[in-house]
């Protein structure tokens, strides 16, 4: 089964800005929609961004405009670029296929992103 690997985390002020990184143990992200998700302390997991085929993106209304996702085939990788970052940012933020695929492919264990002065 494969699983991610997500990388970039970290404490950062508001308004700042991190790249986040998340790989995987098999060549699969040139053949599916890749997601990229939040969870907040006691809340639901989030979807933040969508990477289709072809790279076309789409956002939540939460993170449009300030977040942007792309991908590497070549280099098998994923990234979201987030920018003007606010304290409700503040979560643990995973990657995996939209929608998830359970039965193929494991969550990774996230990485944190903490906004914070």
């Amino acid at each position: 089964q494969v699983q991610f690997v997500e990388s970039g985390g970290g404490l950062v002020q508001p308004g700042g800005s991190l790249r986040l990184s998340c790989t995987a143990n098999g060549s699969i992200f040139s053949g599916y929609v890749m997601g990229w998700y939040r969870q907040a302390p006691g809340m639901e997991r989030e979807l933040l961004a969508r990477i289709f085929n072809g790279a076309t993106t789409a956002y939540a209304d939460s993170v449009k405009g300030r977040f942007t996702a792309s991908k590497d085939n070549a280099k098998n990788t994923v990234y979201l670029q987030m920018n003007s970052l606010k304290a409700e940012d503040t979560a643990v933020y995973y990657c995996n296929t939209y929608p998830p695929r359970p039965r193929l492919f494991s969550w990774g264990q996230g990485t944190q992103v903490t906004v914070s002065s």
